[in-house]
């Protein structure tokens, strides 16, 4: 973990509902390690910090998506370029794609989508061919789909709607699918619903809400066959056989 001032260096909104946000962000990246690592982001006026997972990193910053729930996201939502963030930065274990194999599925819902684009970018570098599938409520509430297709990722989209691609969601895309291993984040229903529809081994980022954001305060917690894990800590990426779900 480390500490780190960031500046704005723009932050825009990405969806045709409003809600959804990309905010660039530079400064020194040197504690992340791995896609999947989240941010703990300090703003003016409020007592505890924003987790927010790291969409992409580059060599000068990084970028984060996040979508407008809050006070707080609703803050972040004003701050204009030149801003300074007092950051925590490199925190989360992160997936490890040492056990992608050649065709690794890659599901996303809402705002879980952001972390498996940095995700996809790793493993294509690493000679990875990836399928994308992402869940969404409307066809208003898409993003990245393009982004990931450009970096060369196979792109699947779903919505509960069907106002775009398929009517349902991600695992009814994942029906009859073949892939090597899966990696997804989402809310928790679709992490449990997509571990059962899986048909290989795999790795699940869980969202919860947060107090410190380092293990400190105890206050989120994943059940596994080893005991309560937290998802700051020990998470927010747990491997499918580990998770005990309630």
């Amino acid at each position: 973990m480390q500490n780190v001032i960031y500046t704005v260096v723009s932050n825009e909104c990405i969806t045709a509902n409003g809600l959804i946000y990309k905010m660039r962000l530079r400064g020194d990246v040197s504690a992340i390690t791995a896609p999947g690592q989240f941010v703990n982001l300090k703003l003016d006026g409020f007592f505890l910090r924003r987790p927010i997972s790291v969409c992409n990193v580059h060599a000068d910053g990084l970028t984060i998506i996040y979508k407008v729930v809050g006070q707080g996201t609703a803050a972040m939502a004003k701050l204009s370029e030149g801003a300074e963030i007092d950051t925590l930065v490199g925190l989360g274990n992160g997936y490890d794609i040492s056990c992608a194999g050649d065709r690794p599925l890659l599901a996303g819902g809402g705002v879980g989508v952001p972390p498996l684009y940095y995700l996809a970018r790793k493993l294509i570098a690493d000679g990875k061919r990836p399928l994308v599938l992402l869940g969404f409520n409307t066809a208003d509430e898409v993003f990245l789909a393009d982004e990931f297709r450009t970096l060369g990722c196979d792109v699947q989209i779903a919505t509960v709607d069907g106002s775009v691609g398929t009517k349902g969601f991600v695992t009814d895309l994942m029906r009859g699918m073949s892939y090597t291993y899966f990696y997804t984040c989402g809310p928790e229903p679709m992490l449990k619903a997509v571990s059962a529809a899986s048909t290989t081994s795999g790795q699940l980022s869980f969202e919860a809400r947060m107090g410190c954001g380092f293990g400190a305060c105890m206050g989120c917690s994943c059940k596994t066959l080893t005991g309560n894990k937290r998802i700051c800590r020990e998470g927010p990426v747990m491997k499918k056989e580990e998770v005990i779900w309630s």
